[in-house]
Protein backbone atom coordinates (compact mmCIF):
# COMPACT_ATOMS: atom_id res chain seq x y z
CA UNK A 1 0.00 0.00 0.00
CA UNK A 2 0.97 3.29 -0.51
CA UNK A 3 2.35 5.79 2.46
CA UNK A 4 -0.43 8.48 3.25
CA UNK A 5 1.21 11.85 4.86
CA UNK A 6 -0.66 12.71 7.98
CA UNK A 7 -0.10 16.98 8.57
CA UNK A 8 -0.80 17.77 12.02
CA UNK A 9 -2.25 20.97 12.57
CA UNK A 10 -4.19 21.77 15.82
CA UNK A 11 -5.08 18.01 16.19
CA UNK A 12 -2.41 16.78 18.61
CA UNK A 13 -3.57 13.28 19.68
CA UNK A 14 -4.41 9.78 18.35
CA UNK A 15 -7.44 9.25 20.19
CA UNK A 16 -10.88 10.27 17.99
CA UNK A 17 -8.82 11.28 15.36
CA UNK A 18 -10.64 10.72 11.74
CA UNK A 19 -7.64 11.76 9.67
CA UNK A 20 -4.63 9.33 11.57
CA UNK A 21 -7.30 6.41 11.11
CA UNK A 22 -7.99 6.76 7.33
CA UNK A 23 -3.92 7.62 7.27
CA UNK A 24 -3.50 4.51 9.41
CA UNK A 25 -5.91 2.52 7.13
CA UNK A 26 -4.45 3.50 3.99
CA UNK A 27 -0.53 2.82 4.23
CA UNK A 28 2.10 3.40 5.86
CA UNK A 29 1.91 6.73 7.83
CA UNK A 30 4.46 9.70 7.41
CA UNK A 31 3.22 11.82 10.44
CA UNK A 32 4.54 15.71 10.18
CA UNK A 33 3.82 18.65 11.45
CA UNK A 34 4.89 21.97 10.40
CA UNK A 35 5.84 25.10 11.89
CA UNK A 36 4.96 27.85 9.39
CA UNK A 37 4.89 31.09 10.95
CA UNK A 38 4.51 33.05 7.88
CA UNK A 39 1.17 31.69 6.68
CA UNK A 40 -0.18 32.50 9.99
CA UNK A 41 0.94 36.09 9.08
CA UNK A 42 -0.15 38.26 12.60
CA UNK A 43 -1.41 35.11 13.66
CA UNK A 44 1.15 33.17 14.31
CA UNK A 45 1.78 31.86 17.72
CA UNK A 46 2.02 33.79 20.66
CA UNK A 47 5.12 33.00 23.84
CA UNK A 48 2.45 31.27 25.78
CA UNK A 49 1.47 28.63 23.01
CA UNK A 50 4.49 28.32 21.77
CA UNK A 51 6.07 26.66 25.22
CA UNK A 52 2.17 24.63 24.86
CA UNK A 53 3.66 23.65 21.56
CA UNK A 54 6.95 22.49 22.28
CA UNK A 55 5.78 19.88 25.21
CA UNK A 56 2.58 18.69 23.11
CA UNK A 57 4.63 17.86 20.43
CA UNK A 58 7.26 15.65 22.15
CA UNK A 59 3.98 14.02 24.10
CA UNK A 60 2.57 13.53 20.38
CA UNK A 61 6.27 12.09 19.06
CA UNK A 62 6.41 9.94 22.13
CA UNK A 63 3.13 8.10 21.76
CA UNK A 64 3.72 7.63 17.68
CA UNK A 65 6.86 6.44 18.25
CA UNK A 66 5.23 3.52 20.56
CA UNK A 67 3.40 2.51 17.47
CA UNK A 68 6.58 2.61 15.18
CA UNK A 69 5.64 6.03 13.18
CA UNK A 70 7.99 9.02 13.93
CA UNK A 71 6.97 12.42 13.91
CA UNK A 72 8.60 14.25 11.17
CA UNK A 73 9.14 18.14 11.70
CA UNK A 74 9.18 20.86 9.54
CA UNK A 75 9.96 24.45 9.36
CA UNK A 76 8.89 27.04 6.58
CA UNK A 77 6.12 26.58 3.80
CA UNK A 78 3.89 24.45 4.64
CA UNK A 79 2.76 23.81 0.88
CA UNK A 80 5.91 23.68 -0.83
CA UNK A 81 7.40 20.99 2.12
CA UNK A 82 4.30 18.77 2.24
CA UNK A 83 4.55 18.65 -2.01
CA UNK A 84 8.22 17.97 -1.05
CA UNK A 85 7.47 15.24 1.53
CA UNK A 86 4.83 14.04 -0.86
CA UNK A 87 7.14 13.76 -3.59
CA UNK A 88 10.19 12.02 -1.62
CA UNK A 89 7.69 9.02 0.13
CA UNK A 90 5.79 8.66 -2.64
CA UNK A 91 2.73 9.46 -0.28
CA UNK A 92 -0.88 8.80 -2.34
CA UNK A 93 -2.97 11.00 -0.53
CA UNK A 94 -1.88 13.32 2.59
CA UNK A 95 -4.42 14.14 5.39
CA UNK A 96 -5.52 16.45 7.46
CA UNK A 97 -8.36 17.50 10.27
CA UNK A 98 -10.46 20.23 9.32
CA UNK A 99 -10.06 23.73 10.86
CA UNK A 100 -11.69 26.87 10.01
CA UNK A 101 -8.91 29.43 10.61
CA UNK A 102 -8.43 31.97 7.23
CA UNK A 103 -4.50 30.87 6.92
CA UNK A 104 -5.72 27.13 7.40
CA UNK A 105 -8.02 27.20 4.87
CA UNK A 106 -5.52 28.69 2.38
CA UNK A 107 -3.51 26.52 2.87
CA UNK A 108 -5.57 23.88 1.81
CA UNK A 109 -6.52 25.93 -1.44
CA UNK A 110 -2.85 26.32 -2.00
CA UNK A 111 -2.06 22.73 -1.76
CA UNK A 112 -5.22 21.42 -3.91
CA UNK A 113 -4.17 24.07 -6.29
CA UNK A 114 -0.87 22.56 -6.96
CA UNK A 115 -2.86 19.14 -7.65
CA UNK A 116 -2.10 17.47 -4.06
CA UNK A 117 -4.77 14.92 -2.79
CA UNK A 118 -5.93 16.40 -0.15
CA UNK A 119 -8.56 15.02 2.17
CA UNK A 120 -9.77 17.09 5.09
CA UNK A 121 -11.61 15.31 7.70
CA UNK A 122 -14.26 16.68 10.60
CA UNK A 123 -12.80 16.05 14.27
CA UNK A 124 -12.89 19.10 16.06
CA UNK A 125 -15.95 20.50 17.06
CA UNK A 126 -18.91 19.27 18.18
CA UNK A 127 -20.84 19.71 14.85
CA UNK A 128 -19.16 20.74 11.84
CA UNK A 129 -19.10 24.23 11.37
CA UNK A 130 -20.93 24.58 8.26
CA UNK A 131 -23.74 21.82 8.97
CA UNK A 132 -26.12 24.25 11.27
CA UNK A 133 -27.85 26.76 9.16
CA UNK A 134 -30.74 29.05 9.47
CA UNK A 135 -34.03 27.88 7.47
CA UNK A 136 -32.91 29.99 4.83
CA UNK A 137 -29.68 28.63 4.48
CA UNK A 138 -27.17 31.14 5.96
CA UNK A 139 -25.18 31.06 9.01
CA UNK A 140 -26.71 31.60 12.29
CA UNK A 141 -25.63 35.11 14.09
CA UNK A 142 -27.34 34.12 17.77
CA UNK A 143 -26.33 31.76 19.86
CA UNK A 144 -29.51 30.27 21.30
CA UNK A 145 -31.37 29.23 18.23
CA UNK A 146 -27.78 27.80 17.06
CA UNK A 147 -27.20 25.97 20.25
CA UNK A 148 -31.02 24.60 20.06
CA UNK A 149 -30.72 23.53 15.95
CA UNK A 150 -27.47 21.95 17.46
CA UNK A 151 -29.34 20.14 20.50
CA UNK A 152 -31.69 18.95 17.72
CA UNK A 153 -29.02 17.05 16.01
CA UNK A 154 -29.27 14.40 18.95
CA UNK A 155 -25.87 12.55 20.17
CA UNK A 156 -22.62 14.40 18.56
CA UNK A 157 -20.88 11.11 16.57
CA UNK A 158 -18.84 8.73 19.24
CA UNK A 159 -14.74 9.31 19.68
CA UNK A 160 -12.47 7.40 17.74
CA UNK A 161 -10.28 4.46 19.64
CA UNK A 162 -6.56 5.12 18.34
CA UNK A 163 -5.75 3.12 15.75
CA UNK A 164 -4.50 -0.16 17.17
CA UNK A 165 -2.09 -0.97 13.96
CA UNK A 166 -0.42 1.54 12.32
CA UNK A 167 2.51 1.29 10.53
CA UNK A 168 5.78 3.86 9.69
CA UNK A 169 7.11 4.78 6.27
CA UNK A 170 9.89 2.53 5.65
CA UNK A 171 12.79 5.61 3.93
CA UNK A 172 14.50 8.07 5.73
CA UNK A 173 13.16 11.31 5.91
CA UNK A 174 14.84 14.28 7.45
CA UNK A 175 13.33 15.88 10.81
CA UNK A 176 14.07 19.29 12.49
CA UNK A 177 15.07 18.87 16.26
CA UNK A 178 12.18 20.46 18.53
CA UNK A 179 15.10 22.10 20.12
CA UNK A 180 16.24 23.42 17.07
CA UNK A 181 12.53 25.78 17.29
CA UNK A 182 13.58 27.59 20.74
CA UNK A 183 10.20 27.38 21.29
CA UNK A 184 10.30 27.53 24.97
CA UNK A 185 11.90 30.81 26.59
CA UNK A 186 15.30 30.93 28.10
CA UNK A 187 16.71 34.21 28.60
CA UNK A 188 14.65 34.94 31.13
CA UNK A 189 12.86 31.79 31.09
CA UNK A 190 9.14 33.05 32.01
CA UNK A 191 7.49 29.60 32.03
CA UNK A 192 7.87 28.23 35.24
CA UNK A 193 3.99 29.47 36.42
CA UNK A 194 3.02 27.31 33.07
CA UNK A 195 4.88 24.20 33.81
CA UNK A 196 3.57 24.17 37.37
CA UNK A 197 -0.07 24.62 35.91
CA UNK A 198 -0.35 22.83 33.36
CA UNK A 199 0.32 19.00 31.33
CA UNK A 200 0.54 19.41 28.03
CA UNK A 201 -0.32 16.29 26.01
CA UNK A 202 -2.97 14.17 25.19
CA UNK A 203 -2.28 12.47 28.65
CA UNK A 204 -2.34 15.41 30.52
CA UNK A 205 -6.26 16.31 28.66
CA UNK A 206 -7.14 12.53 29.91
CA UNK A 207 -6.24 13.02 33.32
CA UNK A 208 -8.08 16.55 33.75
CA UNK A 209 -11.08 14.96 31.57
CA UNK A 210 -11.08 11.94 34.54
CA UNK A 211 -11.38 14.81 37.14
CA UNK A 212 -14.16 16.42 36.04
CA UNK A 213 -16.76 14.35 38.04
CA UNK A 214 -20.06 14.07 37.91
CA UNK A 215 -20.26 16.16 40.90
CA UNK A 216 -18.21 18.57 39.62
CA UNK A 217 -19.65 19.07 36.00
CA UNK A 218 -22.97 19.16 37.74
CA UNK A 219 -22.05 21.95 40.44
CA UNK A 220 -20.58 24.15 37.23
CA UNK A 221 -23.51 25.86 36.47
CA UNK A 222 -24.06 27.35 40.05
CA UNK A 223 -20.02 27.56 40.69
CA UNK A 224 -18.20 28.50 37.17
CA UNK A 225 -18.34 32.35 37.92
CA UNK A 226 -16.34 32.33 41.42
CA UNK A 227 -12.56 32.43 40.35
CA UNK A 228 -11.41 31.27 43.64
CA UNK A 229 -13.40 27.76 43.22
CA UNK A 230 -11.85 25.28 41.15
CA UNK A 231 -14.88 24.85 39.48
CA UNK A 232 -13.95 25.00 35.82
CA UNK A 233 -12.78 22.04 33.40
CA UNK A 234 -9.00 23.30 32.35
CA UNK A 235 -9.67 21.82 29.59
CA UNK A 236 -9.67 24.76 26.99
CA UNK A 237 -6.21 24.56 25.77
CA UNK A 238 -6.15 21.52 25.18
CA UNK A 239 -8.93 21.43 22.90
CA UNK A 240 -6.73 24.20 21.40
CA UNK A 241 -4.48 22.20 20.81
CA UNK A 242 -6.97 19.16 19.74
CA UNK A 243 -5.30 17.07 22.25
CA UNK A 244 -8.80 16.03 23.18
CA UNK A 245 -11.78 16.65 21.23
CA UNK A 246 -15.51 17.77 21.94
CA UNK A 247 -17.15 14.99 21.22
CA UNK A 248 -14.48 12.94 24.01
CA UNK A 249 -15.83 15.41 26.69
CA UNK A 250 -19.62 14.86 25.69
CA UNK A 251 -19.85 10.98 25.31
CA UNK A 252 -17.59 11.12 28.42
CA UNK A 253 -20.21 12.88 30.33
CA UNK A 254 -23.10 11.08 28.82
CA UNK A 255 -21.30 8.01 30.13
CA UNK A 256 -21.45 9.20 33.45
CA UNK A 257 -24.64 11.20 33.97
CA UNK A 258 -27.76 12.71 33.02
CA UNK A 259 -26.51 15.61 30.46
CA UNK A 260 -29.45 17.72 31.72
CA UNK A 261 -27.18 18.24 34.83
CA UNK A 262 -24.62 19.12 32.96
CA UNK A 263 -25.83 21.57 30.47
CA UNK A 264 -24.18 24.76 31.17
CA UNK A 265 -20.87 22.92 30.64
CA UNK A 266 -21.69 21.02 27.74
CA UNK A 267 -23.06 24.67 26.41
CA UNK A 268 -19.48 26.11 26.64
CA UNK A 269 -18.41 23.61 24.10
CA UNK A 270 -21.40 24.92 21.76
CA UNK A 271 -20.41 28.59 22.31
CA UNK A 272 -16.88 26.60 20.97
CA UNK A 273 -18.54 25.53 18.03
CA UNK A 274 -20.62 28.60 17.19
CA UNK A 275 -17.19 31.14 17.02
CA UNK A 276 -15.48 28.73 14.92
CA UNK A 277 -19.06 29.04 12.64
CA UNK A 278 -18.82 32.95 13.20
CA UNK A 279 -15.00 32.75 11.71
CA UNK A 280 -15.66 30.70 8.88
CA UNK A 281 -18.22 32.80 7.54
CA UNK A 282 -16.58 36.12 8.59
CA UNK A 283 -12.81 35.55 8.02
CA UNK A 284 -12.58 38.96 9.03
CA UNK A 285 -13.78 38.44 12.38
CA UNK A 286 -9.99 38.48 14.33
CA UNK A 287 -9.37 41.89 12.34
CA UNK A 288 -12.48 44.15 11.99
CA UNK A 289 -15.67 44.66 14.26
CA UNK A 290 -18.32 41.88 13.10
CA UNK A 291 -20.75 45.25 13.62
CA UNK A 292 -20.45 47.78 10.89
CA UNK A 293 -21.09 50.64 13.41
CA UNK A 294 -18.86 49.71 15.48
CA UNK A 295 -16.37 50.78 12.49
CA UNK A 296 -16.34 54.55 13.17
CA UNK A 297 -16.25 53.89 17.17
CA UNK A 298 -13.72 56.82 18.91
CA UNK A 299 -11.37 54.46 20.40
CA UNK A 300 -9.04 56.27 22.02
CA UNK A 301 -5.13 56.39 20.32
CA UNK A 302 -2.99 57.12 23.17
CA UNK A 303 -3.16 53.97 24.40
CA UNK A 304 0.51 53.31 25.67
CA UNK A 305 0.27 54.15 28.76
CA UNK A 306 -2.53 52.97 30.23
CA UNK A 307 -2.31 49.80 28.09
CA UNK A 308 0.95 48.90 29.68
CA UNK A 309 -0.52 49.06 33.04
CA UNK A 310 -3.80 46.99 32.06
CA UNK A 311 -1.17 44.26 30.61
CA UNK A 312 0.85 44.25 34.21
CA UNK A 313 -2.05 44.42 36.58
CA UNK A 314 -1.16 47.83 37.77
CA UNK A 315 -5.25 49.40 37.02
CA UNK A 316 -5.32 50.12 41.03
CA UNK A 317 -9.12 48.03 40.79
CA UNK A 318 -7.41 44.45 42.56
CA UNK A 319 -10.13 42.36 40.63
CA UNK A 320 -8.81 43.25 37.25
CA UNK A 321 -5.35 43.60 38.23
CA UNK A 322 -5.34 39.59 39.88
CA UNK A 323 -6.55 38.61 36.61
CA UNK A 324 -4.20 39.74 34.43
CA UNK A 325 -1.30 38.60 36.60
CA UNK A 326 -2.97 35.37 36.72
CA UNK A 327 -3.05 34.93 33.15
CA UNK A 328 0.36 36.17 32.85
CA UNK A 329 2.14 33.42 35.85
CA UNK A 330 0.00 31.16 34.46
CA UNK A 331 -1.21 31.28 30.32
CA UNK A 332 -4.88 31.34 31.96
CA UNK A 333 -7.60 33.70 33.38
CA UNK A 334 -10.73 32.59 34.68
CA UNK A 335 -13.74 33.24 32.18
CA UNK A 336 -15.63 35.68 34.55
CA UNK A 337 -12.20 37.41 35.63
CA UNK A 338 -11.90 37.86 31.48
CA UNK A 339 -15.23 39.47 30.78
CA UNK A 340 -13.94 42.24 33.48
CA UNK A 341 -10.78 42.82 32.32
CA UNK A 342 -11.82 42.67 29.05
CA UNK A 343 -14.78 45.13 29.76
CA UNK A 344 -12.37 47.41 31.89
CA UNK A 345 -10.21 48.03 28.50
CA UNK A 346 -12.55 48.57 26.04
CA UNK A 347 -15.27 50.76 28.25
CA UNK A 348 -13.11 52.03 31.19
CA UNK A 349 -10.13 52.67 29.17
CA UNK A 350 -11.64 53.22 25.89
CA UNK A 351 -8.70 50.80 24.40
CA UNK A 352 -9.47 48.87 21.08
CA UNK A 353 -10.71 45.21 21.50
CA UNK A 354 -7.62 44.68 19.54
CA UNK A 355 -5.50 45.49 22.30
CA UNK A 356 -6.74 43.15 24.37
CA UNK A 357 -7.34 40.39 21.78
CA UNK A 358 -3.46 40.61 20.84
CA UNK A 359 -2.13 40.71 24.31
CA UNK A 360 -4.53 37.34 25.16
CA UNK A 361 -3.19 36.21 21.69
CA UNK A 362 0.49 36.15 23.17
CA UNK A 363 -0.54 34.90 26.49
CA UNK A 364 -3.22 32.70 26.94
CA UNK A 365 -2.33 28.85 26.31
CA UNK A 366 -6.31 28.28 25.16
CA UNK A 367 -5.85 31.70 22.89
CA UNK A 368 -7.90 30.01 20.02
CA UNK A 369 -8.39 32.75 17.02
CA UNK A 370 -12.44 32.26 16.75
CA UNK A 371 -13.08 32.00 20.67
CA UNK A 372 -10.31 34.81 21.19
CA UNK A 373 -11.62 37.49 18.39
CA UNK A 374 -15.47 36.58 19.27
CA UNK A 375 -15.05 36.65 22.94
CA UNK A 376 -13.43 39.68 22.56
CA UNK A 377 -16.11 41.28 20.40
CA UNK A 378 -18.67 40.22 22.68
CA UNK A 379 -17.91 41.67 25.33
CA UNK A 380 -16.66 45.17 23.47
CA UNK A 381 -20.45 45.17 21.72
CA UNK A 382 -19.07 45.05 18.49
CA UNK A 383 -19.54 41.02 17.84
CA UNK A 384 -22.21 38.82 16.98
CA UNK A 385 -25.11 38.00 19.47
CA UNK A 386 -22.57 40.81 21.82
CA UNK A 387 -23.20 41.83 25.52
CA UNK A 388 -24.99 45.44 24.73
CA UNK A 389 -22.03 48.07 24.68
CA UNK A 390 -23.99 50.14 27.53
CA UNK A 391 -23.31 46.98 29.53
CA UNK A 392 -20.13 47.92 31.85
CA UNK A 393 -19.17 45.93 34.47
CA UNK A 394 -18.54 47.30 37.62
CA UNK A 395 -15.39 46.05 38.44
CA UNK A 396 -15.63 46.51 42.59
CA UNK A 397 -19.68 45.23 42.46
CA UNK A 398 -17.79 42.06 40.69
CA UNK A 399 -15.14 42.03 42.78
CA UNK A 400 -17.46 41.82 45.93
CA UNK A 401 -19.93 39.23 44.32
CA UNK A 402 -17.74 36.80 42.93
CA UNK A 403 -14.76 37.11 45.21
CA UNK A 404 -16.43 38.37 48.04
CA UNK A 405 -13.74 37.07 50.42
CA UNK A 406 -11.25 38.13 48.23
CA UNK A 407 -9.07 34.64 48.02
CA UNK A 408 -8.76 35.00 44.26
CA UNK A 409 -7.06 38.94 45.18
CA UNK A 410 -5.12 37.85 47.96
CA UNK A 411 -3.58 35.23 45.95
CA UNK A 412 -2.61 37.31 42.50
CA UNK A 413 -2.32 40.63 44.48
CA UNK A 414 -0.08 39.55 47.33
CA UNK A 415 0.74 43.61 48.51
CA UNK A 416 -2.79 43.54 49.50
CA UNK A 417 -3.29 40.22 51.33
CA UNK A 418 -3.40 42.22 54.81
CA UNK A 419 -6.16 44.58 53.76
CA UNK A 420 -9.51 44.35 55.46
CA UNK A 421 -11.66 42.11 53.07
CA UNK A 422 -14.04 45.42 53.20
CA UNK A 423 -11.75 47.71 51.66
CA UNK A 424 -10.07 44.86 49.67
CA UNK A 425 -12.01 45.35 46.60
CA UNK A 426 -11.53 49.09 46.59
CA UNK A 427 -8.48 50.00 48.87
CA UNK A 428 -8.94 53.53 48.04
CA UNK A 429 -11.47 53.99 50.43
CA UNK A 430 -9.88 52.27 53.18
CA UNK A 431 -8.40 54.93 56.01
CA UNK A 432 -4.90 56.20 55.76
CA UNK A 433 -4.33 54.05 59.10
CA UNK A 434 -5.65 51.06 57.59
CA UNK A 435 -3.72 51.07 54.84
CA UNK A 436 -0.71 51.20 56.88
CA UNK A 437 -1.67 48.29 59.13
CA UNK A 438 -2.23 46.33 56.12
CA UNK A 439 1.46 47.73 54.85
CA UNK A 440 -0.31 49.41 51.77
CA UNK A 441 0.94 52.91 50.35
CA UNK A 442 -1.07 53.29 47.47
CA UNK A 443 0.88 55.03 44.89
CA UNK A 444 4.10 53.35 45.88
CA UNK A 445 3.49 49.31 47.25
CA UNK A 446 0.24 49.33 44.68
CA UNK A 447 -1.04 52.29 42.68
CA UNK A 448 -3.97 54.70 43.41
CA UNK A 449 -6.86 53.97 40.75
CA UNK A 450 -6.29 54.61 36.88
CA UNK A 451 -9.68 55.94 36.15
CA UNK A 452 -12.71 56.75 38.35
CA UNK A 453 -15.45 54.36 37.97
CA UNK A 454 -18.42 57.13 37.25
CA UNK A 455 -16.08 59.12 35.15
CA UNK A 456 -15.24 56.06 33.09
CA UNK A 457 -18.93 54.65 32.74
CA UNK A 458 -20.45 58.12 31.63
CA UNK A 459 -17.56 58.66 29.10
CA UNK A 460 -17.94 55.68 27.42
CA UNK A 461 -22.01 55.98 27.15
CA UNK A 462 -21.03 59.18 25.42
CA UNK A 463 -18.82 57.34 22.97
CA UNK A 464 -21.60 54.78 22.08
CA UNK A 465 -24.33 57.44 21.82
CA UNK A 466 -21.82 58.76 19.23
CA UNK A 467 -22.20 56.02 16.67
CA UNK A 468 -25.86 55.32 17.55
CA UNK A 469 -26.83 58.63 16.23
CA UNK A 470 -24.09 57.86 12.92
Amino acid sequence: MAPQILWFRSDLRLHDQPALCAAAQAGPVVAVYILDDAAAGDWALGGAQRWWLHHSLRALGDALAQHGVPLILRQGDSAALLTELQAQTGAEAIHATRHVEPFHRRLEDALRKAGVALTVHEGAFLRAPDSIKTGSGGPYKVFTPYWRASQAMGAPEAPLPAPKDMSGFDGQLASDSLEDWALTPTHPDWSGGLAEAWTPGEAGAAALLDALTPQKAAAYGKERDFPSIDATSRLSPHLHFGEITPRQIWHSLANRMELDQAEPLIRQLGWRDFSASLLLYAPHLPEASWSPRFTNFPWREDVADDLKRWQRGQTGYPIVDAGMRQLWQTGWMHNRVRMIVASFLTKHLLLHWRHGEDWFWDTLVDADLSNNAAGWQWVAGSGADASPYFRIFNPITQSEKFDAKGTYIRTYVPELSELPTKFLHAPWTATQNVLARAGVQLGDTYPHPIVDHGQARQRALAAYEDIKAA
